[in-house]
């Protein structure tokens, strides 16, 4: 999978926000992504050494409206929750480096 396609953004909660000052970032991925992709990624793209990562997959939630016909409130999404090393710099998304 190519690197560049693997991490989607940052998921912004109240429960991300506080996390990251203590050096957890959570992450919205790409559907095929794995563990290693990510730390790969954040390796490459923004110099960032990881400690351990943590995958979290939300369920699409479904609502039957009938005559046939249903509709999607909550969409299927992977999450990554990464743990950022003791002397790795803070990650900061908004400076994607190309190499």
């Amino acid at each position: 999978m190519e690197l560049s396609r693997i991490i989607l953004g940052p998921v912004m909660t109240e429960k991300a926000e506080v996390q990251k000052t203590r050096g957890i970032y959570t992450l919205r991925v790409s559907q095929h992504a794995s563990k290693i992709d990510v730390k790969n990624a954040l390796r490459k793209f923004y110099d960032t050494d990881v400690a351990s990562i943590r995958v979290l997959r939300t369920v699409p939630k479904r609502r039957i409206l009938g005559a046939g016909r249903s509709m999607e409130k909550r969409h299927r999404e992977k999450r990554m929750i990464v743990r950022l090393a003791p002397k790795s710099k803070p990650l900061d998304l908004a400076t994607f480096k190309a190499s």
